[in-house]
C-alpha cells in the first residue's frame, strides 16, 4: 500500500525526535551541568506529559520549543542562523502535521528537507533514513510527471491521427463531389 504524504511527515518527525532528544539533552547537560533537568522543565513551564522524564523522551513538539527557547543560552553555541531558521520552520510543519493539515508533494519533500538538515547539523543518524524518504518522494513524482506526459502524448497522438481522419474523409467527400458534378 502506497504511503501518504502525512505519513511521510509522521515519519519524519518520529525521526526528529530520535535524532534531536540526545542533542538536545548534552547540550543542557553542557551548559547547565546538575540543572540541566530543572532549567529545562523551567522552559517549558507545567506539561504534566514531561514531568518525571529525560529530554531524551520528549516528544518533538517539546524539543523544537525547548531548542527555540533556549537557543541564545545553550544552542547558540553549536547551531548557526540557519538551523534556528529550520526550528521554526519544524515547529509549524510539526504544527500542521498534529492538526491533520494536508500536505503537497512539495510541503512534504520541503519538511523532509528541513528536518535532514537539522540532523544533519547536529551529527543525528536518522539523517540518512529521511535521505532515504526524499528520493523515494522525488521517484514517485517523477515517475508521476512521466506517466503525466505519456498520457498527454498518448493523447494528442490520437488527436492528431482524429485530425487526420477528418480532413481525409473530407478530402474524399469534396473530391467526390466534383467527379459526381461532372
Amino acid at each position: 500500500m502506497a504511503i501518504s504524504n502525512h505519513e511521510r511527515v509522521n515519519k519524519a518527525m518520529d525521526l526528529l525526535k530520535a535524532g534531536l532528544g540526545p542533542f538536545a539533552e548534552r547540550e543542557f547537560t553542557n551548559a547547565y551541568q546538575a540543572k540541566a533537568a530543572s532549567q529545562a522543565a523551567l522552559l517549558l513551564g507545567e506539561d504534566r506529559l514531561l514531568a518525571n522524564k529525560s529530554v531524551t523522551q520528549w516528544d518533538v513538539a517539546a524539543l523544537l520549543k525547548l531548542m527555540w527557547d533556549a537557543w541564545n543560552d545553550v544552542f547558540r553555541k553549536t547551531l548557526g542562523q540557519s538551523e534556528r531558521t529550520l526550528v521554526s520552520e519544524l515547529r509549524d510543519v510539526r504544527n500542521r502535521w498534529a492538526h491533520q493539515n494536508p500536505f503537497s508533494t512539495d510541503d512534504t519533500y520541503r519538511a523532509l528537507d528541513s528536518a535532514g538538515r537539522l540532523l544533519t547539523a547536529v551529527s543525528a543518524p536518522q539523517a540518512d533514513e529521511i535521505e532515504k524518504i526524499k528520493m523515494e518522494l522525488l521517484r514517485l513524482r517523477f515517475d508521476e510527471q512521466v506517466r503525466s506526459e505519456k498520457r498527454k502524448s498518448d493523447g494528442t497522438a490520437v488527436g492528431s491521427s482524429l485530425s487526420q481522419l477528418r480532413a481525409s474523409l473530407l478530402f474524399d467527400e469534396v473530391t467526390q463531389g466534383w467527379t459526381s458534378c461532372a
